[in-house]
């Protein structure tokens, strides 16, 4: 009898514990569907707000300031801005470039020009509060510039010389497919990087000699070419943050 006691209390004991450690990890029934179950409150998902501009965020390029710094004959700096309108966000970049290459002795290759790219980013984090960006997506760049070459020349008959080739007037265009991250790191101030595949390069204006680098893309050849950017933004909302509604009064 002691025995079957002893069970009973134990039994007992472990119910009641079952039975706190339920209250605490279950949320309260609802009192005449007036309370909210907190556990079934859903963060809004980007995907079903509607497309229209929220923030604008402007920024700039890290790397390039850094290179015009400590490279001799380089000169580079970039400007960025996207809209936040949800889950897309449209992007613009604006740059300047330039340098001086020595070839070999007595040979040298100048370029300076300016570029621009436009396109679209897709937002995969989807319900982060703070909407910090892990994205997908694409540019269609565009560049002017000008490029010279001066080229040293030995003649048996005439001697050495030096003769220079000019594209004054050259452009070029390619696409990209970007990939990358935006952190918020305070208030309005983000930081990130944009890592770029560029593509489908074409050239005009090069009749001189053949393009050898082009402002915002690279090296000119053939397949695919890559890019990468370390940026901080400032983001200005177009409107207030709506405040939270608040909770409905228990009964």
């Amino acid at each position: 009898m002691y025995r079957y006691l002893q069970i009973f209390k134990l039994s007992c004991s472990l119910l009641l514990v079952a039975q706190v450690a339920f209250g605490q990890t279950t949320p309260p029934a609802a009192t005449d569907g007036q309370v909210r179950d907190s556990t079934r409150e859903k963060t809004p998902d980007s995907l079903r707000v509607k497309f229209y501009p929220r923030a604008f965020r402007f920024g700039t390029d890290l790397l390039g300031p850094i290179k015009s710094q400590t490279k001799n004959n380089y000169a580079a700096w970039e400007v960025n801005g996207d809209i936040d309108c949800g889950l897309y966000y449209l992007a613009i970049d604006y740059g300047s470039y330039g340098r001086t290459l020595d070839i070999r002795t007595g040979e040298t290759y100048t370029n300076n020009g300016t570029y621009w790219r436009a396109g679209v980013d897709a937002n995969l984090l989807k319900k982060d509060p703070d909407k910090n960006m892990v994205f997908l997506g694409f540019r269609y760049g565009r560049a002017s510039f000008q490029e010279s070459t001066t080229l040293a020349i030995t003649d048996p008959f005439f001697g050495s010389s030096q003769t220079t080739l000019n594209n004054t007037n050259a452009t070029a265009g390619w696409g990209e497919l970007t990939g990358g991250l935006r952190v918020k790191v305070w208030k309005g101030f983000w930081m990130g990087y944009t890592a770029r595949m560029k593509f489908a390069v074409s050239v005009k204006g090069d009749d001189a000699f053949k393009t050898y680098e082009i402002p915002g893309y690279g090296l000119n050849g053939k397949g695919f070419y890559w890019g990468f950017n370390y940026q901080i933004f400032w983001s200005i909302p177009f409107t207030k943050k709506k405040k939270a509604a608040p909770p409905l009064p228990k009964e």
